[in-house]
């Protein structure tokens, strides 16, 4: 769900989805919408929702989404990790996961709002290198005693950065599952290939072709694709969309939620568990 100040309660969603048997809760990010609009809306609309200014910090709704759950699954998706400090950023999340015993998976992205990157101090061409060494140096951060990074844009000597994540990589290493969004080929995919642990879509379409394909670059990088997560997201669910995610590799389908009130909210998620819990 697009969480913000005049939707759902994130608390109140979060608990509803556990005791409805749903495994997981993904929310996006947004740091601020510049008025000027020099990118066009991702949706094709004419004019933004109101959702991307009103957008909650997804860490810290995670964060009280923890406090209240014990099974769910605390996704970002997506962190734009472009706009993020990198050091602040892995302790922020790192932090997550301890408290909540390892059930953070960070969802990233590269963001597609210039106005919004601008005023981060990245520019559109530079927004993929900028979170590819933020990221890297987040996954040093979290893996190692003593820590340093030096790229072209993150650069830090020799630290220490505790709590380390709950969970570990193929590695045995402490780290966050890093979920790459955005569309197929093959920038995208050797950007997970090199430092990721899955794909999030938007929506199924080109699955069935893409996934061999993100496998095969995995493979090439020397590392498993058995152990890729694809975690498709915004799909309006139905049995035979499921069967066909499940039967092509798919890992988790992520359902779509509007951003509303409770009264509108409960009605969808009571649908959606209801046909999870058909397939169980």
């Amino acid at each position: 769900m697009f969480a913000t100040d005049v939707s759902m309660d994130v608390v109140a969603l979060a608990r509803e989805a556990e005791a409805r048997g749903l495994q997981s809760l993904w929310l996006p990010e947004h740091t601020h919408i510049p008025t000027s609009r020099r990118t066009p809306p991702p949706t094709g609309d004419a004019e933004l929702g109101a959702e991307y200014k009103r957008c909650l910090d997804p860490l810290v709704s995670l964060a009280a989404a923890a406090s209240v759950t014990t099974t769910l699954r605390l996704g970002t998706g997506i962190l734009l990790a472009a706009q993020r400090e990198p050091i602040v950023t892995a302790k922020a999340v790192a932090t997550l996961d301890h408290l909540s015993n390892g059930r953070v998976a960070l969802g990233v992205g590269f963001g597609w709002n210039e106005d919004e990157i601008a005023h981060h101090g990245v520019s559109m061409p530079d927004r993929r290198a900028v979170a590819r060494e933020t990221i890297l140096a987040m996954q040093a951060l979290w893996a190692d005693e003593e820590a340093s990074f030096a790229g072209e844009h993150v650069r830090f000597g020799p630290s220490w950065a505790w709590p380390k994540p709950v969970q570990t990589g193929a590695d045995g290493c402490p780290r966050v599952p890093v979920l790459h969004g955005g569309a197929a080929g093959p920038k995208l995919f050797a950007h997970i290939a090199e430092y990721g642990d899955g794909w999030i879509p938007i929506g199924g379409a080109g699955l069935t072709d893409a996934i061999p394909r993100l496998r095969e670059a995995m493979a090439a990088a020397g590392r498993d694709p058995a152990a890729l997560e694809i975690v498709p997201f915004g799909s309006v669910p139905n049995e035979g969309k499921l069967d066909h995610f499940e039967r092509i590799g798919v890992t988790e389908c992520v359902f779509r939620l509007p951003s509303a009130p409770r009264d509108v909210v409960l009605p969808l998620l009571d649908e959606q568990a209801s046909l999870v819990a058909s397939r169980s």
